[in-house]
């Protein structure tokens, strides 16, 4: 058996264990889920009641979808602009120079920063200052969570960015100044549309991450199992609620939290799946 051949088997082996992996995964999720679904059907996924007291127990996921979907939303919009600006700063303005070399660690250091960090950052600097900005009397609360998501997400989206448009030819870049284009021209007309693909590629990572995110959140979301009026109210995300009560839980609790698990898996996959979509239809 030739080197080839026998590479071909491995690469064959760990794509099939990996799809073993995440069936085997998907299938747990679905035989933890199957008793509060027995018990509610889907009106546990609309329904916004959640109390645990014993015989009259009532679960609802949707005050964590809503605050999930919220908190990532909200992190996404805030990291975009900034994220954007610091990659075409990296790869277009300043790029193979001193100062994007040392911006550039500088992000790398900040993508692989403990979320706890930022949670414990989060809720000794970040949480005080929103309560003296006047927005929050205890500074807990949606926004304050969404916040410290963007700025977990802004390496990410910024890192993967400044790659894929330093990637872009410079011929053609070139090509359109002896046109008598301008730096922001050649940025609108050349760089971002080759390189669109990958920055939407790199939102979708980044927002994967913020839908994730347990501890920093968990932190700063106030945990109120309600769904949140605004912007600046306590809520509570899949994660975080997960993380709060899942070592307390049994029976039908129990249950409960790993359903969210199952539509959190479910909603991550969905908007993946949406992400390479969007990909290859304006690559």
């Amino acid at each position: 058996m030739n080197s080839e051949k026998i590479t071909k088997n491995i690469l064959f082996i760990a794509s099939l264990s990996l799809i073993m992996l995440a069936t085997g995964m998907v299938l747990t999720l679905i035989q933890g889920s199957i008793p509060v679904f027995q018990k509610f059907g889907l009106n546990f996924i609309f329904s916004n009641k959640w109390n645990p007291t014993a015989g009259r127990e009532q679960y609802g996921a949707l005050p964590f979808i809503v605050g999930t979907i919220i908190t990532s939303v909200l992190a996404l919009v805030i990291c975009l602009p900034l994220a954007l600006s610091t990659s075409l700063f990296l790869g277009e303005y300043y790029k193979g120079k001193m100062i994007a070399k040392i911006i550039g660690t500088l992000v790398d250091l900040l993508a692989g920063i403990p979320s706890i960090v930022y949670g414990l950052w989060g809720f000794y600097f970040l949480r005080p200052l929103i309560v003296q900005l006047g927005f929050n009397a205890q500074g807990y609360g949606i926004f304050t969570s969404s916040v410290i998501l963007a700025i977990m997400i802004i390496p990410y989206a910024t890192s993967i960015s400044t790659e894929i448009i330093s990637l872009v030819p410079n011929d053609l870049k070139e090509a359109a100044y002896s046109l008598g284009a301008t730096r922001l021209e050649v940025i609108l007309n050349v760089t971002i549309p080759m390189a669109r693909s990958g920055i939407v590629a790199s939102y979708i990572l980044a927002f994967g991450r913020a839908l994730g995110e347990t501890m920093a959140v968990t932190m700063l979301i106030g945990n109120s199992n309600v769904i949140p009026k605004g912007i600046f109210d306590m809520g509570n995300t899949m994660a975080s609620v997960i993380a709060n009560q899942f070592g307390e839980a049994e029976g039908l609790k129990l249950s409960a939290l790993i359903a969210i698990g199952l539509l959190l898996f479910l909603i991550t996959g969905i908007i993946n799946g949406f992400g390479k979509f969007i990909i290859k239809k304006f690559a």
